[in-house]
């Protein structure tokens, strides 16, 4: 059930990234989903491991808040990495051009 909530919270987050985040074309509109489901499943998954209880709040408070922080730096990182191979790539296609 709580992995359920994860799920919506972070389709809520995909919902809002293209709001927060400055636009890109570069990336597909499920991509941040992608990310916050992969990175709010893990944390919980982890601190269940580490011993947080469902019923105390800092679980959900630790993931609540780095779902959208790990997407928004994700989604960043994902973005610059895709601009820089596109422009090398480009260059590489006008100097082989040229030859």
């Amino acid at each position: 059930m709580e992995l359920l909530v994860i799920a919506i919270y972070a389709g809520i987050l995909a919902l809002v990234t293209p709001f927060v985040m400055p636009p890109s074309g570069r990336l597909g509109k499920l991509v941040p989903l992608g990310v916050s489901v992969v990175v709010g499943s893990a944390l919980w998954l982890i601190l269940t491991w580490f011993g947080f209880r469902y019923e105390e709040a800092w679980i959900w408070f630790i993931v609540m808040l780095g779902m959208p922080a790990a997407t928004f730096f994700a989604v960043r990182y994902l973005d610059s990495k895709r601009e820089s191979e596109e422009s090398a790539e480009l260059e590489r296609i006008r100097l082989g051009s040229k030859a």
